[in-house]
């Protein structure tokens, strides 16, 4: 049940996306009026059960610089903005920088400009100014532009995202039922905390209604550290499937996403193989500092207890029946 209403007005960027519908959801049950601002309004009806008549609205919105008005207007009247907005690889003018930093750039000065009290970024663990691939320096321009207009931003970085309907358990458990061999990029050595999307957007409630540091940058992942074989061996034993896992040089990897990346929504991309010779796992520094979900009062919940309730639609005999494929 909503909480009732609190007067005050959040504006989402990315409000339909895997994480922005959580976000809405958690903000809603506060008592948060939502404006949810996305691309195609028109595609963003999922969101109106999560709260009362009129407590969601979605909005448009575009974060590249040409429709900086568009922006501009969706923090019209805000008391809080969130920065959801990334994409994994680039088609056409969605590229890396045009939207996660340029597009930070113009979601935090529009949200200065309009005198919103509170905003909170999301970025990713990786995020490296001098980093190899694109998308992780994307990410810390993105973080620095934030900070050079909107100081006192909360920054979110989470490590790979699980849930119902993500894209990285999911994507895998697709992949297991396709073909016979599954590639592990680099040996399958690099290492994930997936955290449960029900979580973050918890933390970024937490953070809107005052909990947070102001101007601190928070380092979010679950309670396990993962390995990329470990991750599928995770799948394949929730799947009841047999794969044979092999593993992949980056040299090798990276040729094969050259041709993949060609294609539309593509697999993999080169920028993704050269991400993954990096770790995605919360610093010791973090932790220290109480820079972490821990630190924001949140227990995060473990992948073993959750994505077993969505892998098993993957397994050849339904839910019950164990017969491994």
């Amino acid at each position: 049940m909503n909480a009732a209403l609190n007067g005050k007005l959040a504006t989402v960027f990315g409000g339909s996306g895997f994480l922005g519908r959580y976000v809405v959801r958690a903000l809603a049950q506060r008592g948060w009026r939502v404006r949810a601002a996305v691309r195609r309004p028109d595609l963003a009806g999922q969101l109106q059960p999560y709260g009362a008549v009129g407590q969601i609205q979605p909005v448009q919105a575009n974060l590249r610089p040409e429709f900086r008005s568009s922006v501009e207007r969706a923090v019209e009247g805000a008391d809080a903005v969130v920065n959801l907005v990334g994409i994994l690889s680039e088609w056409g003018k969605q590229t890396f920088d045009a939207v996660q930093t340029e597009g930070a750039s113009v979601v935090a000065e529009a949200a200065k400009a309009a005198g919103v009290a509170s905003l909170t970024h999301v970025s990713a663990l990786g995020a490296e100014a001098a980093g190899a691939s694109r998308y992780a320096r994307s990410k810390a321009a993105g973080e620095a532009a934030i900070r050079a207009a909107f100081p006192d931003a909360v920054v979110f970085r989470p490590s790979a995202l699980f849930g119902t309907d993500d894209t990285f358990l999911n994507r895998f458990a697709t992949l297991a039922t396709m073909v016979p061999v599954l590639p592990l990029i680099g040996g399958g050595k690099t290492k994930f905390q997936p955290v449960y999307v029900v979580d973050v957007a918890e933390a970024i409630a937490v953070a809107i209604e005052g909990g947070a540091t102001p101007g601190a940058t928070y380092e979010l992942g679950g309670p396990r550290v993962m390995s990329l074989r470990e991750i599928f061996e995770f799948v394949l034993a929730e799947t009841e499937r047999r794969r044979l896992l092999v593993p992949i040089p980056f040299a090798l990897a990276k040729l094969k996403a050259s041709f993949l990346q060609l294609l539309p929504n593509p697999l993999l991309t080169v920028d993704q193989v050269t991400l993954l010779k990096s770790d995605s796992v919360v610093s010791e520094e973090a932790k220290a500092a109480g820079l972490t979900l821990a630190g924001l009062g949140i227990t995060p919940h473990a992948v073993e207890a959750i994505a077993p309730s969505y892998l098993w639609t993957y397994r050849s005999r339904g839910q019950y029946d164990r017969h491994p494929a």
